[in-house]
């Protein structure tokens, strides 16, 4: 059977190139949905103006498919760690086998790793061994953190105050808490991810008022593909599932409630993940995020 070609999965109103290169720092590219066309959905991204992605690996197996992919894609890295919904799968073994993956050149980042109180799939002693396990093994490789955290705000703010010392840099991956969670991972100096959680106003809504606090060196933009699938879309996407090309729409949103252009958010986010993954220099170098912070302290509109 023939294979569509690389723009035949999303209609034409959903295809939209970014007006500047954009980062998505966590694509799950790994997940079995992408497994029939997973290259084209690389060329996607690229058309959309998608750059560069970061591909989360959130247990042993699929850091490794990720590490494998992002060396076989310019432009694609990696993360490796172990999601708290698995950490009652940490092993002393599995410690040794993520340090070795920590030495390949695509991984840049420790995760994903943290905190889920949500569902509780692993218990909370088991998610705090295994944290504070990755939390060690990112200062022994000199890494940044990709966190994931659930409700369990006040216990990951505790955890990371008593290492804030020692760890590196760190993102909160996909923030969906509320203002006192977010100004206590500001004050901790952390990085902060948003997604297409921010269009669904159903649970989305109380997010808009904050995203103008977060500081553009400390916010990245993200996907968390093929979840979230931003409900901001102006056509319905057969299957629902999310994409890196589909970006350009959460940046959209970010900067409407953000009271500055498209261009700016994606160059100032851009830049702040180059900084934060270490990422090598594009062709198209982004502005500087604290200049561009600079130009819209305002908060009105930035102008070319």
């Amino acid at each position: 059977m023939a294979h569509a070609s690389f723009d035949d999965a999303l209609p034409d109103t959903l295809q939209f190139h970014a007006p500047a290169p954009l980062v998505d720092i966590g694509a799950n590219l790994t997940h079995r949905s992408f497994d029939r066309d997973r290259d084209a959905v690389i060329q996607r991204a690229r058309a959309a103006n998608v750059t560069r992605l970061i591909l989360t690996g959130t247990d042993l197996a699929h850091a490794r498919q990720a590490a494998e992919l992002a060396e076989r894609h310019p432009g694609l890295y990696a993360t490796a760690g172990v999601h708290p919904h698995d950490a009652d799968n940490w092993t002393p073994g599995m410690a040794r086998d993520m340090a070795s993956l920590y030495a390949r050149d695509s991984i840049v980042a420790v995760g994903e790793c943290g905190l889920d109180f949500n569902r509780n799939f692993s218990t909370p002693a088991e998610q705090e061994h295994a944290f504070e396990a990755q939390l060690a093994l990112a200062i022994e490789h000199d890494l940044p953190l990709f966190i994931h955290e659930r409700d369990a705000g006040r216990r990951m703010r505790e955890m990371l105050a008593s290492w804030r010392d020692d760890i590196g840099q760190a993102v909160i991956h996909c923030f969906t808490a509320d203002r006192d969670t977010l100004y206590g991972y500001l004050d901790l100096d952390l990085h902060i991810g948003l997604t297409g959680w921010l269009c669904d106003e159903r649970r989305g809504h109380h997010l808009r008022p904050l995203v103008g606090d977060i500081p553009l060196h400390r916010l990245m933009v993200e996907t968390d593909c093929p979840y979230l699938l931003p409900r901001n879309l102006p056509a319905k996407l057969k299957g629902r599932r999310h994409e890196p090309a589909l970006l350009p729409w959460v940046v959209r949103e970010i900067a409407h409630w953000r009271g500055v252009q498209e261009a700016t958010l994606a160059a100032a986010t851009t830049q702040t993940a180059s900084d934060f993954f270490r990422l090598p220099a594009d062709a198209e170098r982004a502005p500087s995020a604290d200049h561009i912070a600079d130009n819209t302290a305002t908060g009105g509109l930035t102008h070319d």
